[in-house]
């Protein structure tokens, strides 16, 4: 069996990983398209809105998909999978992985608070059939990313670890900020645990990319963050 030391050892050799940045929707939320350079390989993290400009970007990319994953449930994070599995000129199958703890989020009552921003509300819903835990390994070509479960924004909150590059932290930490929790299954007191002991345990360097707004750093945020200092 690996111990945690060799697995860092397999990530910090991993080479560098494509990654790009799509805000989409009208509230923002940034949709990354994660590839492996290698492989060309590819997961969709977040696609929350404009199914049609994340499709295209895959397109022009050269990438085959072949997972989409959920840092949350929340809609202006997924409300854009069922069109974007549509949309894919691949015959690999795709799988959704999410956190088990935030199924609910995937019913109908939970996706229709997004229609009055202009997120659909399709026939068909598209409900994660991986489960993503705590310090499991997601596989994308030669790319691994380790799953952070960091629960308070909501109860299966997740980040993507990717080695040395950067940790994509959904709605958990963002810049000078963090994930609201007033809405239901929101943790205060989980959101600050989580992100004192999941992610300020991180090397300062490392980059956060958000699910809103532009990217800081580890360190940037245990100094400077109002809300969760390290």
């Amino acid at each position: 069996m690996e111990s945690a030391i060799e697995k860092d050892e397999v990530f910090a050799r991993q080479p560098e990983p494509l990654l790009e940045c799509l805000p989409t929707g009208m509230l923002a939320a940034n949709c990354y398209l994660v590839a492996c350079p290698t492989t060309r390989q590819a997961a969709v993290v977040d696609p929350g809105a404009e199914p049609e400009r994340i499709l295209a970007r895959i397109t022009a990319l050269g990438l085959t998909v072949t997972t989409i994953l959920h840092t949350h449930g929340h809609f202006d994070h997924i409300s854009a999978t069922e069109a974007v599995l549509a949309g894919l000129p691949t015959p690999v199958p795709v799988v959704v992985a999410a956190h088990p703890a935030d199924r609910s989020l995937y019913e109908a009552a939970a996706r229709t608070m997004g229609v009055p921003f202009g997120y659909p509300l399709p026939d068909q819903l598209a409900v994660p059939t991986g489960p993503l835990e705590d310090g499991a390994e997601v596989a994308i070509g030669d790319l691994r990313l380790r799953v952070l479960h960091t629960p308070g924004h909501t109860p299966g909150g997740v980040c993507f670890h990717c080695g040395g590059w950067w940790v994509l932290a959904g709605d958990t930490l963002f810049r000078r900020g963090i994930g609201r929790t007033d809405l239901p299954g929101g943790d205060e007191d989980a959101l600050y645990e989580s992100i004192a002991t999941r992610l300020y345990t991180l090397p300062d360097a490392l980059t956060v990319h958000a699910g809103h707004g532009e990217a800081t750093t580890i360190g940037e945020e245990r100094r400077g963050n109002p809300f969760v200092r390290g």
